[in-house]
């Protein structure tokens, strides 16, 4: 089976090596790709805006599966534009990309297909803005109603903050906080039947104990040894088995990875957001996880063959934490230069926003690099991951140094 893999970052590389490892893949392309994946896989430089020339690149190589990572050609509609070349492909058309492309929209599927989610209102005017913030009170949170790379939301007790950052975005969604530990779990969907697969955590300030900027994601690790042990059942029951149907009812059927972002409140489990691809950094921890062949089961899934399929996973433990440029989030500085790379046993470190400049390795990204380690248990991994992490020389980068931290000592306690 020939593959084109659309992307770069580190959901991509580890995407990537999943979908190598899988013995049904005979070739693996990825547009553009990075240093990283150039090592195992053939690199074309394509610019992924154009769905014209990711769809020429699937021509040429006689692709039989197209997997996309990122949101934006998602939200660009190419896979519209291949599917009408029956060309498979593992992403959701343009209309069902909009759960991601517009949460004014994941807003109204959600309350159409009765998943639980927080209060909401958008806004496009100062006088919304305010009203809408007044309404919900501290801490305020406020989204950028359409695409941010993840940049989009602010939660803070800052009202003046929150004010600016709506004024800022236009468009907005502006809803109640949401308290209790937050948890990724992602849906691999043949556009009928979904499949959970098991929960990530994310950390998205860009500070240990939860301080700084909002970014993409500073680290992540699986699985959970604190959540629910129906955290599973009970997110496909109320949230990805409902969303499907409902996408379905609607005549956009969701094929793809349908990412949610959710909330264990006091309330129970509420929908944070919906993503409509893999999330960045937790693909990272759980894809060395996944026992199931990653090429097979995406091609599966995009052929509507998911029916009889069931995930097996690793009993291993994973914890990615991610090596950011200096100034990341809101200024990060690119062209440094990346040495010391380790090679440590049970350790994967996947490239980012890296580039070759003919002469070595530098940063061209605000997140670089994403270590993750594997071991027995999330100390074990931890420790890996540190280890190795703490190798990597790049003038003024900085990584978390409490990713899975909480978690690991807790589950040293059970």
């Amino acid at each position: 089976m020939k593959i084109l893999l659309v992307g770069s970052g580190g959901r991509e590389h580890a995407l990537a090596l999943g979908l190598h490892a899988d013995t049904a893949c005979t070739e693996l392309h990825v547009a553009p790709g990075n240093p990283g994946i150039a090592g195992f896989a053939q690199c074309h430089p394509v610019d992924i805006s154009s769905n014209a020339e990711i769809v020429a690149l699937a021509q040429k190589i006689a692709a039989d599966l197209v997997v996309i990572g990122p949101e934006l050609p998602l939200v660009n509609g190419v896979a519209d534009d291949l599917r009408r070349l029956k060309i498979p492909v593992f992403g959701p058309s343009k209309a069902a990309a909009q759960l991601e492309g517009s949460k004014t929209f994941a807003k109204e599927v959600m309350a159409d297909a009765g998943v639980p989610t927080a209060q909401s209102f958008t806004c496009t005017t100062r006088a919304e803005y305010e009203k809408a913030l007044d309404s919900f009170g501290a801490p305020y949170v406020v989204k950028d109603d359409g695409l941010a790379g993840g940049k989009g939301v602010v939660v803070t007790h800052n009202r003046q903050e929150a004010l600016d950052h709506a004024i800022a975005c236009e468009r907005v969604v502006i809803e109640e906080y949401l308290n209790g530990p937050e948890v990724s779990l992602f849906g691999i969907s043949d556009g009928n039947s979904i499949l959970a697969m098991q929960p990530a955590q994310d950390f998205k300030r860009a500070g240990d104990n939860d301080e700084g900027l909002n970014t993409g994601g500073m680290g992540a690790y699986s699985p959970l040894p604190w959540a629910p042990s129906d955290i599973v059942e009970d997110t496909y029951k109320q949230v990805l088995a409902p969303m499907i149907a409902e996408m379905n009812a609607r005549g956009t059927p969701f094929v793809g990875l349908l990412y949610a972002g959710l909330a264990l409140t006091d309330h129970g489990t509420r929908v944070i957001e919906f993503n409509v691809r893999f999330g960045d950094p937790e693909t990272q921890a759980l894809i060395p996880l996944l026992k199931t062949p990653l090429a097979t089961l995406l091609f599966k899934a995009a052929t509507d063959g998911l029916a009889d399929e069931v995930l097996e996973w690793k009993s291993d433990s994973a914890v990615t934490v991610v090596l950011a440029a200096e100034g990341y989030p809101s200024a990060p500085k690119s062209g440094g230069s990346i040495s010391s790379v380790p090679s440590i046993d049970n350790v994967q470190i996947f490239h980012a926003g890296t580039v070759n400049n003919g002469q070595g390795l530098v940063a061209s990204g605000g997140r670089v690099l994403a270590v993750t380690g594997i071991g027995s248990d999330l100390t074990e991994a931890r420790d890996r991951a540190y280890r190795s992490i703490s190798q990597i020389s790049l003038p003024g980068s900085f990584y978390r140094s409490d990713i899975a931290l909480n978690a690991s000592v807790a589950e040293k306690g059970n």
